[in-house]
């Protein structure tokens, strides 16, 4: 008889259950070993539909989001990905193995040294993790797919504008208790349209402009 190993459970009764159908999706977060990018304090959360805390207030995503973010920008093998927010660099390592070259931002010099252990760990190439503030990043539109892993309470166009035309950007925007996941996609030099995917909760993008608060 054969074991169901705590991977396809998560896989199975977690992700494909939150309508995440596409197989290379599936794939790619089965080739990522979850339990060596969650904090070893936090092992037992590894495969929980959970957030994960991590170091300066952050956590990682719950698997069934980072499907979903997956699937809604399906990255192509001849595509490049940027990503905002790495993180332990489970998000990076799956898009390694859906995008043709991977560039991860990470505010905290910490937490970029210990995605990059932990991307070394299993051996993954074509992904480059830089500490940078990614609200201070000026690029042309050089990417195919942009992953943004933390919410902007106010939208902030400037990411949509690092497309490439055809390019897809997911992003969630607003504040809890319910914020918006969109796909954002370049369809042309000045032309955008945007898809509203799900609702969510997400830490805030460190230093994103929040919404004005009256006071009398």
């Amino acid at each position: 008889m054969q074991t169901v190993t705590a991977s396809e459970q998560m896989i199975e009764q977690q992700v494909r259950a939150w309508d995440v159908l596409e197989e290379r999706v599936l794939n790619a977060m089965r080739k990522v070993p979850r339990e060596l990018f969650v904090p070893p304090n936090q092992l037992y959360r590894a495969y929980a539909d959970a957030e994960v805390p991590l170091a300066h207030g952050q956590h990682m995503l719950r698997p069934s989001v980072a499907g979903r973010l997956l699937q809604g920008l399906l990255p192509q093998p001849t595509e490049q990905a940027l990503e905002i927010g790495t993180g332990t660099g489970f998000i990076t390592a799956c898009l390694s193995y859906l995008a043709a070259r991977v560039h991860s931002v990470e505010l905290y010099a910490d937490l970029a040294e210990n995605a990059r252990a932990n991307l070394s760990s299993i051996g993954l190439r074509g992904v480059d993790v830089l500490e940078a503030d990614a609200l201070r990043m000026q690029g042309g539109a050089d990417y195919d797919v942009i992953a943004v892993t933390a919410s902007l309470p106010v939208y902030d166009a400037r990411f949509e504008r690092m497309l490439t035309v055809g390019g897809r950007l997911f992003i969630v925007v607003g504040a809890a208790p319910a914020m918006e996941a969109r796909l954002v996609t370049r369809n042309g030099s000045d032309t955008w349209t945007t898809q509203s995917l799900f609702e969510t909760v997400m830490d805030p993008l460190v230093n994103a402009v929040r919404p004005r608060t009256f006071t009398f």
